[in-house]
């Protein structure tokens, strides 16, 4: 099969190009839970930090350091929005968050010492500078397109079209867990959100969700009322389900060592992996 994206025309394995994808969606996730940004806004930079990478007129890993578009992507989203961040405060974040990958546990980055995140005055200018060049270089691969359509709202419209909330004691579970499933797509390899559109999501996502928390929802072919069909809801109820799998597997996969996040890291691993 032809390379369909930058990194693979420049001979950047497909697998390491998964795992860098993966390892960038989560510290954005992690990045935006300490920065305390609403999950709408996380999504869409984890959207755009996909979105870069994507096709063959992308950026390239062999090119861009992923560490530094996966702060231009937070960068980006929060600029013109109503909880902006400082480039000070997002580059002190994702260096704390630096410290205790892999794990990037939550709870586990939130007991760091605020003085082990520090970033001296030197690495800060030239994290600003890298952060600037970045977002610029961002902007034009992405035609300047970087509006971002999100299926929350969506979810919650459409339980509330089945009536759940009124229908059922488990109404807030079932959102909660339809939530879950829209969040963890988020880190999809198959990325969900930029191949299919929102309504899609939200109706597979509460199909789901309904089905686990065993809540049985109005009519017998209910999605076909949001326009998805039977194929398409299938395939996305599968993709969510292999989540879980595809999230242990890289962290199992990942577990003694950084995904490399750097060009020369990069290419330490594939020369690493070429010698084995």
């Amino acid at each position: 099969m032809a390379p369909n994206t930058a990194s693979q025309l420049d001979r950047i394995p497909g697998d390491l190009e998964v795992s860098i994808r993966f390892e960038g969606s989560r510290l954005i996730q992690a990045a935006g839970v300490l920065l305390h940004l609403p999950q709408e806004l996380i999504a869409e930079a984890i959207i755009i930090f996909a979105r870069f990478w994507l096709g063959p007129e992308g950026g390239s890993l062999a090119e861009y350091h992923a560490k530094d578009v996966i702060a231009a992507s937070v960068y980006l989203v929060t600029k013109p929005s109503a909880h902006p961040v400082s480039p000070r405060r997002l580059l002190s974040v994702l260096a704390y968050l630096n410290k205790v990958r892999p794990s990037l546990d939550i709870e586990s980055a939130s007991k760091v010492a605020p003085e082990d995140c520090f970033l001296s005055e030197g690495s800060y200018q030239d994290g600003r500078l890298a952060l600037i060049h970045t977002e610029a270089q961002m902007l034009r691969i992405l035609g300047y397109q970087t509006h971002v359509s999100l299926p929350y709202a969506i979810c919650i419209n459409y339980l509330q079209a089945l009536d759940v909330f009124t229908t059922t004691e488990n109404g807030q579970a079932l959102a909660k867990k339809a939530f879950a499933h829209l969040n963890s797509a988020l880190l999809s390899p198959q990325l969900l959100y930029l191949t299919h559109q929102p309504p899609s999501l939200a109706t597979a996502a509460i199909y789901l969700a309904a089905k686990e928390i065993g809540v049985k929802l109005p009519g017998e072919e209910w999605w076909e009322v949001f326009d998805v069909d039977r194929e398409e809801l299938g395939f996305l109820v599968v993709a969510l389900i292999s989540m879980e799998g595809f999230i242990a597997e890289e962290t199992q996969k990942w577990s003694k060592t950084k995904v490399p996040l750097t060009l020369e890291d990069v290419q330490a691993w594939i020369d690493k992996e070429a010698q084995s």
